[in-house]
């Protein structure tokens, strides 16, 4: 587990979030599939393609249909590899399921929500990312499953915690 050294700011057990979203991360042949976001919450950031989730829509279907539309691909076999809780000062909280896949139908297509981006595992560039990236993509490079906390002061993290080997239910 890595955590910040000082103790949370919020009580964990009573959080709850206001918006429920998803990630979804192509790796395939040494490089991950990431996009430079165009407009929204992190625009001009690199980050896994993904959104809200839909009334009525599974966190699965949404982070399938979210790749869809920002990179016109349809990812394959697609796993839950992690959830994200973000505690935002700016912005209402969300609650992310992050998936992996590791193959794709279609081509990575600029749209107007997004330009694809590919990078070598080694060469991810963290500088343009979330700043809470750095602490849970190893994790997921390493297939390992995570449970993040992260506070957030402005676009910073503020306060943190990452458990590792979290188990999550299949989804059909």
């Amino acid at each position: 587990m890595e955590s910040s050294n000082v103790p949370s700011p919020l009580d964990w057990g009573m959080w709850r979030a206001h918006t429920h979203a998803t990630l979804m991360f192509i790796i395939k042949d040494g490089k991950i599939l990431l996009i430079e976001k165009k407009r929204g919450l992190g625009a001009g950031k690199i980050n896994g393609p993904g959104g809200k989730i839909d009334p009525g829509e599974t966190p699965l279907q949404c982070a399938i249909r979210e790749t869809q539309e920002e990179l016109l691909i349809t990812a394959l076999g697609p796993r839950k590899i992690g959830e994200l809780h973000f505690a935002m000062s700016d912005v209402p909280d969300i609650l992310c399921h992050v998936y992996v896949a590791h193959d794709f139908e279609g081509v990575p297509t600029e749209t107007d929500e997004a330009k694809p981006r590919w990078f070598r595992l080694e060469d991810i560039p963290y500088s343009q990312m979330w700043s809470d990236d750095v602490h849970w993509i190893p994790l997921m490079l390493s297939d390992r499953t995570f449970l993040g906390r992260f506070a957030f002061s402005d676009e910073e993290v503020a306060w943190f915690d990452v458990e590792e080997g979290v188990g999550f239910p299949s989804e059909g």
